[in-house]
């Protein structure tokens, strides 16, 4: 089974960020690289690491900055990286995909588990959606 997770808002609290709609505005990664995490990073990561060696892919989805010229997403998806990077340093992505503000995620990614604090993105993508708050209750269930 594949297992998605959206970052800003679901793994890093973008919106938390003093001045983040300014910054995006302005076209300055700031929020991206400074965003708080929004859960134990150390537990996640093992859960991830121990449900990627029972044979599930882990991947994160996300969009760039809404509006955003080429030149800035560029660098706002090297700022996710980078944090990804700092913040879960012992896991291995299977896959990350960091497309343009919009993009359908299912369409995108195709079936699997999606973590996403968007409403729209679990409605679009169906059942096996669910809000930030039930990742660990469901990597739990995909561990045991």
């Amino acid at each position: 089974m594949k297992i998605w997770f959206d970052m800003d808002g679901t793994l890093a609290d973008l919106y938390a960020v003093d001045g983040w709609l300014n910054d995006l505005i302005n076209e300055q990664t700031r929020p991206y690289e400074i965003a708080k995490v929004m859960h134990n990073m150390s537990r996640l990561a093992r859960l991830l690491n121990k449900v990627q060696a029972q044979g599930h892919e882990i991947g994160i989805i996300s969009w760039t900055s809404k509006g955003g010229t080429d030149l800035y997403n560029g660098e706002v998806a090297l700022a996710k990286m980078v944090w990804l990077h700092k913040h879960l340093p012992s896991v291995t992505w299977d896959s990350i995909k960091i497309v343009a503000y919009g993009t359908n995620k299912k369409a995108t990614c195709g079936d699997g588990i999606l973590f996403d604090d968007e409403l729209k993105n679990r409605q679009i993508w169906g059942a096996d959606a669910y809000t930030p708050d039930r990742i660990f209750d469901i990597l739990r269930q995909l561990a045991d």
